[in-house]
């Protein structure tokens, strides 16, 4: 039995013991069924318990005066009935006949054995001199080449349509134009619709379009005094208006005729109005651009204007054809997984390529050898045992990490195993700058200079978890759309506590199926424990992880890799998480 099954084996009964239920491998077909039988029985019995009147008999084991009520008065007696209890009971006799039957050793046979154990540790060329029992020189067994792989990363491109954004500015004047004109002007009343007091009725002026400019004394209508020089208006007229008319009225004499400079200004846009017509631009500042002097002479006029010119600045996007796949459709060792419509239109205009790449392998070290035969002696008594190349190891260490991830990632709240942490970051569809690009693609160095490009710090770490192997990617959604253009992108991905833990993930899911969710729906959630329960290990491909182990014992000599495996493993666990 391989470690993968022994080990499926061991979790098995582990999950067992935990759920107090067993796991019965079935399909979904039978699963279903039996659940509906269930379902219908537990229905009847409802409906039943339902309809029926409660009572004491439809009670299992109730009593009106059960045995146990006497420890309400002598509590004293549950020890007594207890161990009474336990002499008959067969779990306790169960392990009490374990117990004495199991193996005993004295404490100095343990402190013997551990002694000499501990003399041949502190000097194992002593005992491990490379030569057999004839006297022969110890062989050299080959190891076999490393089956470990650097890895896969997923790298993605984009097709379809972007915005070419650019960026202009125009200026608008501001005109002014002085008009010269003569001002006639009369005295009304509106008094009476035919005059009064000699003046004309304001109404045929207002009707040609003149204005009311002021008003004087009107005719006092009764004097006071007596005599011409004590004399006082007693009842004064209605007041006399002055209009203003821009051309004579026929028919009437003005009092007097002057003349005006009439001053128009005007915004002359003509020079904005390509920018201002397009609807794919858009206005993003107006500031004055020429305001000094405030005060300019026009036509030998004087006109004082708080700003003479605007300068307009215009963002526009032009809509075109973009590809970005072109270094990924001419790789060979890359293949297409899938391709996904980030856009979430009819038709797609901008399609997300994911393609599966190998990582960049290393240099091999050449061929390794372990020597000599191992002699062990007890009580004077030799034997030499050959040793073989065993290519098991990687399966047990991968294994043994596998049950020590699956122990400590099992969440008995949900009952689920190797649950993730759902994490983002923002891309543009087209654009240099990524902040996540993740395994398989350098990262710019320093966090304070990708910060200062738009990168936070956020996105930085999910870059370092991506290329440690701890996520993996899910997909990518559209977060802006400019036009109907899909602008910028989110990429999410689900990242685990350790390496191994993702490529179950991503490996388990494939053979459940449990494909992930959309990219904006994904929670990263673990698996149950059925779902767990139907995968086979063994299927797997965990090369990523044995190369992290099995370089450990490429080592010339026996003894030196041995130490060096433990440090390999330990630096694992603390690169890869608990």
């Amino acid at each position: 039995m391989g470690p993968f099954k022994t080990f499926a084996l061991l979790w098995l009964i582990a999950i067992q013991v935990t759920a107090a239920a067993p796991i019965h491998a079935q399909d979904r077909d039978a699963a279903k069924a039996e659940g509906k039988a269930f379902a219908n029985q537990q229905k009847a019995r409802a409906q039943q318990g339902a309809s029926t009147t409660p009572n004491a008999s439809r009670i299992p084991n109730f009593s009106n005066n059960p045995s146990q009520s006497r420890y309400a008065d002598d509590p004293g007696s549950i020890d007594g009935d207890a161990r009474a209890a336990a002499r008959s009971h067969e779990g306790l006799k169960a392990v009490k006949d374990s117990s004495a039957r199991r193996a005993k050793f004295s404490a100095e046979d343990i402190r013997n054995t551990t002694s000499r154990a501990k003399e041949i540790n502190e000097n194992p060329l002593d005992y491990t001199s490379g030569m057999e029992i004839g006297g022969s020189q110890g062989r050299c067994v080959p190891l076999p080449p490393s089956p470990g792989s650097p890895g896969r990363y997923t790298a993605t491109c984009n097709s379809g349509a972007s915005l070419k954004e650019t960026s202009g500015s125009c200026t608008i004047n501001l005109d002014v134009v002085i008009e010269t004109r003569s001002i006639h002007q009369y005295l009304c009343s509106f008094i009476s619709p035919y005059g009064f007091g000699g003046v004309p009725s304001c109404q045929i002026f207002v009707s040609r379009g003149c204005r009311a400019t002021g008003q004087r004394p009107g005719p006092c209508l009764q004097w006071g005094g007596g005599n011409e020089i004590n004399r006082y208006c007693v009842e004064p007229g209605e007041p006399y208006i002055e209009m203003s008319c821009s051309s004579p009225v026929p028919g009437e004499t003005p009092f007097t005729v002057s003349s005006e400079n009439i001053v128009t200004t005007n915004h002359n846009e003509a020079a904005c109005q390509g920018y201002a017509g397009d609807e794919n631009c858009s206005l993003t500042k107006e500031i004055c651009s020429d305001s000094d002097p405030v005060t300019r002479i026009i036509d030998g006029v004087s006109i004082t204007q708080p700003c003479w010119a605007w300068q307009q600045n215009y963002q526009c996007s032009e809509r075109r054809p973009a590809n970005d796949c072109a270094e990924l459709d001419a790789r060979g060792d890359c293949r297409l997984i899938r391709e996904d419509c980030i856009s979430e239109d009819i038709p797609c205009s901008t399609i997300e390529r994911v393609f599966d790449c190998p990582l960049p392998g290393t240099d091999d070290s050449g061929d390794q050898f372990i020597c000599d035969g191992d002699v062990y002696c007890i009580d004077g008594s030799c034997e030499t045992i050959e040793r073989e190349a065993n290519d098991e190891f990687r399966d047990a260490a991968v294994a043994l990490h596998a049950m020590d991830d699956a122990r400590g990632q099992f969440d008995p709240d949900t009952l689920t195993l190797f649950k993730g942490e759902r994490e983002t970051c923002g891309s543009k569809v087209f654009g240099v700058l990524n902040c996540c690009k993740g395994k398989g693609f350098p990262l710019i160095p320093g966090i304070g200079l990708l910060v200062a490009l738009g990168c936070n710090t956020e996105e930085i770490l999910l870059h370092q978890r991506d290329a440690q192997g701890l996520c993996a990617y899910v997909g990518s959604y559209c977060s802006k759309k400019i036009l109907g253009i899909c602008i910028t992108k989110r990429k999410a991905y689900c990242c685990f506590e350790s390496k191994l833990s993702r490529i179950l993930q991503e490996q388990g899911r494939a053979q459940l199926p449990k494909p992930w969710a959309r990219a904006k729906d994904e929670q990263c959630n673990g698996f149950t424990i059925e779902e767990f329960a139907r995968l086979d290990l063994s299927q797997m491909d965990f090369s990523e992880i044995y190369s992290e182990f099995t370089e450990a014992a490429r080592l010339p000599d026996e003894l030196e890799a041995a130490n060096d495996i433990q440090l390999k493993i330990q630096a694992f666990y603390e690169r890869s998480g608990p």
